[in-house]
């Protein structure tokens, strides 16, 4: 799932396109109708929400849950009841009849012994299901944040159109009052139809966001994030342990209490079995003599049991040393993504408090100086590139610094 997530989260890079024009317009159209019509807008928490309802993953692993709490109820395990018949000539001459039946029950505490395995089993189930809801949230959280990101390019896009839309009507006036030459005209033309052969292509890589969200979410509801949310994610890092450190630790020592209580049952096996029996019979063909019978059932080739319980307990051993290693990784793993996330806010710290603003004050002013003829159609175009490469980055910025953030806050968890 993850793997699907990375393959096809990725940034929007503007091309040229050569299919015409007007069947762009015309796929757009169509595009935008059928999506707008059936579209749901909610928040990310109602998506986290309903994904962790709908997940099937989430679905199988309470049927998990289920299926070892119904298996406590098979705590008790006395051997099957034995019946068994003797016709012939065991007495005499005569053909006798002999009907038999026996029971073996387990002693000591073995039964108390796999009531309590079970219960470590369905709390393990427990700690799994929590895990994999977990990983559900750290995708919901990607996927809702790369289709923001989708939607601030399509804002970036028409506000470039915008921009180019005024600047092709400046370049047709100077060109109809003889103060420039038709070169300007026909650059303003081209490069508007390019904006607008790209708003299609956001408008399927959007749909493609959109059917990601949806795959986790897994409804068959067209679901879209809320666009009025805030593009850059809100993160809170708490310096104590992490949700993720609790998680796993939950999980590894879950495991260990698994194989604690699996070393008890096998030690348990150890002890004998009572049996009581009742049999009835005839004698000469007379009839009816009864009888009870008692014994043991002695194991006294128990060094399959023993070797079993020392398994488990060196699957103790394995756990603790898993979860040992694990936390090393998770914590190389936080320091890692911290450093990443450092630097990518301060890179849309600039963005934020200076590149945004040069970049709206170089459009105003180039516009302006254009419109009134100081500044040459080359020179103006040149200042144009500039700020709109600066509101691309700060894009691609808060873009990077939502990625870190939930990989800082969601680092990937080791459970193996």
């Amino acid at each position: 799932m993850k793997e699907l997530l990375y393959n096809n989260l990725r940034k929007i890079n503007f091309a040229d396109f050569a299919l015409p024009l007007r069947t762009l317009r015309l796929s757009a159209f169509l595009l935008s109708s059928i999506v707008i019509s059936a579209q749901q807008s909610i928040s990310l928490e109602k998506a986290i929400e309903l994904a962790k309802s709908n997940n099937i993953d989430l679905k199988i692993a309470d049927k998990e849950i289920e299926k070892q709490t119904v298996l406590k109820k098979a705590a008790f395990q006395p051997d099957p009841l034995q019946v068994q018949y003797q016709g012939g000539q065991f007495n005499s001459i005569d053909y006798d009849h002999n009907v038999s039946v026996q029971q073996f029950f387990p002693l000591g505490n073995i039964t108390k012994a796999n009531r309590q395995l079970q219960e470590e089993l369905v709390k393990l189930a427990e700690k799994r299901k929590a895990l994999s809801s977990y990983e559900i949230e750290k995708a919901v959280t990607l996927a809702y944040c790369q289709y923001l990101y989708g939607v601030s390019i399509q804002n970036l896009n028409s506000e470039l159109n915008a921009i180019y839309t005024k600047f092709l009507k400046n370049a047709e006036l100077r060109f109809k009052t003889g103060e420039s030459g038709n070169i300007e005209v026909i650059s303003a033309k081209a490069k508007v139809k390019e904006i607008e052969t790209q708003k299609v292509q956001l408008e399927y890589d959007l749909a493609i966001y959109q059917k990601q969200l949806q795959f986790f979410i897994q409804t068959d509801e067209n679901i879209v994030p809320d666009q009025n949310t805030v593009l850059q994610y809100a993160f809170v890092e708490n310096q104590e342990n992490t949700k993720a450190e609790i998680l796993m630790t939950d999980f590894y020592q879950q495991q260990i209490s698994v194989y604690q209580k699996e070393a008890g049952t096998f030690k348990a096996l150890r002890t004998p079995k009572v049996g009581l029996g009742y049999f009835a019979q005839t004698i000469n063909t007379q009839s009816l003599f009864q009888g009870f019978t008692a014994g043991l059932q002695i194991p006294l080739f128990g060094g399959v049991n023993t070797t079993k319980a020392k398994a488990a307990e060196i699957g103790i051993s394995q756990s603790q040393l898993a979860l040992d290693r694990n936390k090393i990784i998770l914590n190389l793993q936080k320091e890692e993504l911290r450093n990443n996330f450092q630097k990518q806010q301060k890179n849309l710290d600039y963005y934020q408090n200076e590149g945004l603003q040069y970049a709206n004050q170089i459009i105003e002013t180039a516009q302006k100086s254009y419109a009134n003829g100081d500044m040459s159609y080359w020179s103006y175009i040149s200042f144009l590139n500039q700020a709109i490469d600066i509101k691309k980055q700060y894009a691609e910025a808060t873009h990077s610094y939502n990625q870190s953030a939930i990989e800082l806050q969601f680092p990937t968890i080791k459970n193996n």
